[in-house]
């Protein structure tokens, strides 16, 4: 029996630009050897920050390469959240946010997404409570794992809320650009105009995850002082990656890549939103726009981690709910179609829809 995985949220090999990444290799080598082989700033490559920069219209200075987005986060974190500090983030949101957040010792409040993204009157009940935040972890568009995006009146009345309660908003945006449909919303680092967003990305899921090269934007002197701290941690980030993307960026084979993953996951998502209102009408769930994640209620009578576990029974991996909230989301399941092909995506979910079966089989005959 073959596995089917809707646990990972990265791309499928079949839409990675392998020939573009070996092209960008020979020419990150043929065009600087000497600024790629040994140590670099602890910033990240300055080529690649440069061509960020001007994407993003700041300053190379403003910009912070790393080793992937995670550790990106962890840097951010660790600067800015001190055992016992209040943080901001969505419910769900990202389980590897979560558990590093909870680790750090951080009293996290999980503040409800609603169909247009976070909650921004249940946040301001909050910070009305005597909250007070050092940062707002949100994840702006095609959320992982809920699929949705936040508004642009969320997104202005978030940074309105951020200026007046002084905390950072953490603007975590990897899918941004996997839009499948509809116009793209600005970003809320192009509104800040006080200086209170740290933007976050990576090339993971626009250009291969093996890359591991992901990057910070905010406030120059933040930025200085994280770089500082990067320093102790690494000496510097990987240079022949970085080079290696930074020559794959130039030469337009990016806009290439996002292309393909766009049209390849778009097709995949409508594939098993079909798939799941036929074999799994009861399910509740809402079409993503873009991204790679779908988030799927079930009834309140099935318990989503014995679906996992039936699931995985027959081949099929999906990831609970639960894992994405302090307390709750014991029926709901986060599906990833990143990294299935469009030939496994009916089958899966006809397994997944017997392992349903199942469950409330025996939960009903206990």
């Amino acid at each position: 029996m073959t596995s089917i995985s809707f646990a990972r949220g990265a791309p499928s090999p079949d839409i990675v630009d392998v020939a573009g990444l070996s092209e960008a290799a020979v020419r990150a080598f043929e065009t600087d050897p000497t600024g790629i082989i040994g140590y670099g700033p602890a910033l990240g490559y300055l080529p690649l920050r440069t061509w960020l920069a001007e994407r993003y219209g700041v300053t190379p200075e403003q910009v912070l390469v790393t080793n992937g987005s995670m550790q990106a986060d962890a840097f951010l974190f660790d600067h800015l959240v001190t055992p016992g500090a209040d943080v901001v983030v969505e419910r769900p949101t990202y389980d590897r946010t979560l558990g590093r957040l909870l680790r750090s010792g951080a009293k996290v409040h999980q503040v409800t997404m609603e169909s247009d993204g976070l909650d921004v009157a249940e946040l301001r009940r909050l910070l009305e409570s005597g909250v007070r935040p050092a940062l707002a972890h949100v994840i702006p568009n095609f959320h992982n794992p809920a699929g949705v995006t936040l508004s642009e009146a969320k997104r202005r009345a978030l940074l309105e809320l951020a200026a007046e309660f002084e905390f950072t908003v953490f603007e975590d945006d990897p899918y941004a650009e996997i839009r499948f449909r509809g116009e793209p919303l600005p970003s809320m680092l192009s509104m800040d105009t006080t200086g209170v967003v740290v933007h976050a990305s990576s090339f993971t899921k626009t250009v291969c995850p093996g890359v591991r090269v992901g990057y910070l934007i905010g406030p120059r002197e933040l930025i200085g002082e994280i770089a500082a701290a990067a320093t102790t941690t690494y000496i510097s980030p990987g240079m022949v990656a970085q080079a290696i993307v930074h020559q794959f960026c130039v030469s337009g084979r990016l806009e290439q890549s996002i292309a393909t993953v766009r049209a390849a996951l778009g097709r995949r998502v409508r594939l098993l939103a079909d798939a799941l209102r036929q074999h799994l009408p009861e399910a509740r769930f809402t079409e993503p726009a873009g991204g790679y994640f779908l988030w799927v209620e079930l009834p309140e009578d099935v318990d989503a981690r014995a679906v996992t576990q039936a699931a995985a029974a027959r081949g099929v991996a999906v990831v609970p709910g639960s894992d994405f909230v302090i307390h709750g989301g014991e029926h709901a399941l986060r599906l990833a179609y990143s990294a299935v092909t469009e030939d496994q995506i009916e089958e899966g979910v006809r397994r997944l829809a017997a392992a349903v079966a199942e469950v409330r089989e025996r939960a009903g005959s206990a």
